[in-house]
């Protein structure tokens, strides 16, 4: 493999040009249009034979116009002779569909990484699945990333930790709340959540003390916003003080900004970049961090063949 050639989708090219400045690249183009039939057609405009190919696309809606997109560009690379393909998805929404939790669904996470293989992808690279052992579903080489490090040096750089405690909304998403709380040094709780529809949840109580705290709430994504508000109302009911959350993915979809807007309580709302987030979805109190020296680093690492998960051990 000779050099790296990286190409982007319609789902978040801001992202991908940005890895690519870091990298010293340039993103290189692709053409993307529809046939009248409505059949969708790319063409990959720089060669790519023999190269390391990365394909930047999260999963980000509309989640199967991007997908498809994905598809069709790994398809490309692998008929155009590219040495190796890597298909990086910041974002793997189907992550979401993880198990048979009622009778006669598709476990779609597992479906999609197979045509994810079958279409051409020799390695993947994404960041923070909702479950992890989606990682499992991938018959090819995943490094899977997570954004802590760059969420835990913001919320150092913003200092006044003395009194907070990191509480996860769920035991699913506990592990990742600790890891938080050790890079910050800080206790950590976590809510008992009952998923009762896509929509609604109900906690019960919080595991863990947080009278009188300064709370940083961890989700892995904000969707609806609803499960964070039923844990804002637990919190306070709690005792607790400052409001703050953080999530890497940032979607806020249906009447997550409504819902986040009308908290006069909530001093502020981190997320990450590994979707778009347009103007009009962003609050006054939203900060939006880059994962795109992240994503350039394990870039880099992929390419040269050295270890992914000495990043995250650098950074504890």
């Amino acid at each position: 493999m000779r050099d790296i050639t990286i190409f982007s989708g319609n789902a978040h090219p801001e992202l991908a040009n940005e890895v690519c400045q870091y990298l010293g690249l340039r993103l290189s183009p692709v053409d993307i249009r529809r046939f009248s039939n409505d059949c969708m057609y790319v063409q990959l405009l720089d060669s790519c034979r023999e190269s390391d190919v990365f394909l930047i696309q999260p999963l980000s809606p509309p989640v199967q116009e991007h997908l498809f997109e994905l598809l069709l560009m790994l398809d490309v690379a692998r008929g155009s002779s590219a040495g190796r393909t890597t298909a990086v998805m910041p974002h793997y929404s189907y992550a979401r569909s993880d198990k048979k939790d009622a009778p006669r669904i598709s476990i779609a996470g597992r479906l999609v990484a197979d045509l994810l293989q079958t279409a051409g992808a020799n390695r993947v690279l994404t960041m923070t699945l909702h479950a992890p052992q989606v990682h499992g579903f991938f018959g090819v080489p995943v490094d899977h990333l997570n954004a802590l490090s760059v969420l835990a040096r913001h919320f150092r750089e913003r200092g006044d930790l003395e009194n907070s405690i990191v509480v996860s909304p769920d035991l699913g998403n506990a592990k990742a709340a600790a890891a938080l709380a050790r890079l910050l040094k800080l206790p950590v709780a976590a809510g008992s959540k009952q998923r009762v529809s896509d929509d609604k949840v109900i906690i019960d109580t919080i595991v863990g003390d947080v009278d009188g705290k300064d709370v940083i709430v961890l989700d892995d994504e904000i969707a609806t916003g609803g499960t964070l508000i039923e844990l804002f109302d637990r919190l306070r009911e709690r005792g607790a003080r400052r409001l703050s959350v953080a999530c890497t993915h940032g979607l806020f979809t249906g009447p997550a900004i409504q819902r986040l807007g009308a908290r006069d309580d909530l001093d502020e709302i981190v997320t990450t970049n590994t979707v778009p987030i347009p103007l009009e979805k962003r609050l006054p109190n939203m900060t939006v961090l880059s994962i795109a020296p992240l994503l350039a680093e394990a870039i880099r690492r992929i390419h040269n063949g050295e270890s992914i998960s000495s990043m995250f051990a650098e950074r504890t």
